[in-house]
């Protein structure tokens, strides 16, 4: 695209977070791994407690009308806690108490107050800071598995203004969720006017779905002639068929949001939708058939799930794997000792022949009867994502059974839902086998956190 611009980040703070990599990529990664660990101690929904959340993080929240929205008060100890005004809307409280808890994810939160106040109390740089802490919000409110069910839909913003409600989050929340599970060719933005002299947009941040082929670079000016500008306040919707640079005939819907609090210009999220862009296909396909002969003449990389306890596979689609491939068994035996033990979201990969290879995915921990699931929803998106580039680096398909519901005792909806996000969001064929006989689980959004059976 050529409306170009590259964001060089000032907040202190969004550079200590971010070390040096993106920040934008690192808020919503750290907002996801405290959604799935929450996830695996039973936290559940929509709509998703962030007082339930802050709860399973020992951050103590406790209501204080003298204050604005919410704010964060450094404690003894190091620990944090949060304040919120409950005189506020459900849906505002909700969103502001998420909001701030993305705050305590920044190294340095417990040094001073965070307080959403008046615009005077801010830096001129603090909107890179609260960007970063509504999306992470945005995460927590809605994270993996939400929504899933929408896949296939055309969005429209006046659908998700029906969906906030709904769900009891914000606009910015449902449209960052979406745009993750939409196979529709979208692209996503949030702009805001650089000063009160600017008449123009600037791009804070742009995602695009699975199927688009553009994105818009931050930082970078919108067009002069658009009905973003129209958006003036809270709740405003605009719709037209524009000529963008780069993208050439776009359909753009988009609608104004509570403004960043140094501003008294409401932010403005839009979705566009080029001209002629076709529906993505792909996802998960479930065939009935042996896990352990892979579909497929081409590369393949066959993925099973381990433990952290032991280098010996006794149980489950492990043990299967063990008795058709000892070579495999014994090569990760040889890695376990040989180097350092293998934990939680580490991979191992054996090339068995031309043309296959076999995961494994260590992302359950321990092994043995126990009363809660073993698997680890946050490690099992590590293992995906290493997964995900062996494959891409190699054009390889992707083959499992339903990992993390046997021996792990995992959700298979949430589990799906992550091998989506991850893998099939890339482009990666993903084929899941189920033995002839067995009960069929297939993914729905009710249920998400039923264990399999």
């Amino acid at each position: 695209m050529s409306i170009t611009g590259q964001r060089q980040w000032q907040n202190p703070s969004v550079n200590s977070f971010a070390g040096g990599g993106d920040p934008i990529e690192l808020m919503l990664k750290r907002a996801s791994s405290v959604a799935l660990d929450a996830m695996q101690e039973g936290w559940s929904g929509p709509p998703f407690d962030p007082f339930a959340l802050a709860d399973f993080l020992h951050i103590n929240v406790v209501p204080n009308s003298e204050v604005l929205d919410a704010r964060t008060l450094p404690l003894k100890g190091g620990r944090i806690q949060i304040e919120y005004n409950p005189n506020r809307p459900r849906a505002r409280v909700r969103y502001s108490v998420a909001h701030e808890i993305a705050h305590t994810f920044f190294p340095d939160c417990a040094e001073r107050v965070r307080h959403r106040g008046a615009r005077q109390d801010y830096a001129e740089n603090e909107w890179e800071l609260e960007m970063l802490c509504n999306l992470g919000a945005a995460e927590l409110l809605m994270p993996t598995g939400s929504l899933a069910e929408l896949k296939d839909k055309e969005l429209s913003i006046r659908e998700v203004l029906e969906l906030r409600k709904r769900f009891e989050v914000s606009t910015e929340s449902v449209l960052l969720r979406l745009i993750r599970v939409t196979q529709q060719p979208y692209v996503l933005f949030v702009a805001s006017r650089p000063s009160a002299s600017s008449a123009r947009y600037r791009v804070d941040y742009s995602l695009s779905s699975r199927a688009a082929s553009s994105r818009l670079a931050s930082n970078a000016l919108l067009p002069k002639q658009t009905v973003v500008s129209a958006c003036t306040a809270s709740g405003y919707c605009a719709e037209a068929e524009e000529e963008w640079p780069g993208l050439g005939k776009v359909h753009l819907e988009c609608v104004g949001v509570s403004p960043y609090p140094e501003s008294v210009y409401p932010r403005v999220i839009g979705l566009l939708r080029p001209s002629g862009a076709t529906l993505h296909e792909g996802g998960i396909q479930f065939v009935t058939g042996d896990a352990t002969e892979p579909r497929g003449t081409s590369a393949r990389i066959l993925a099973h799930v381990v433990n952290d306890a032991t280098p010996n596979w006794g149980a489950g689609f492990g043990r299967v794997v063990q008795q058709k491939w000892p070579v495999v068994q014994q090569a990760f035996r040889e890695s376990w000792f040989s180097a350092t033990r293998k934990r939680l979201g580490d991979t191992f990969f054996s090339e068995l022949e031309r043309g296959l290879t076999i995961c494994q995915m260590v992302c359950q921990h321990g092994y043995g009867v126990s009363e809660r699931p073993r698997i680890r929803y946050a490690a099992l998106r590590d293992c995906l994502l290493s997964l995900r580039d062996k494959a891409l680096a190699e054009n390889a398909s992707v083959h499992m059974p339903r990992v993390g519901t046997g021996e792990a005792g995992g959700s298979w909806p949430l589990i799906s839902a992550l091998i989506d996000e991850v893998l099939c969001a890339a482009g990666l064929s993903v084929t899941i086998y189920d033995l002839p006989g067995s009960r069929k689980r297939l993914p729905v959004q009710r249920g998400l956190f039923d264990r399999a059976h």
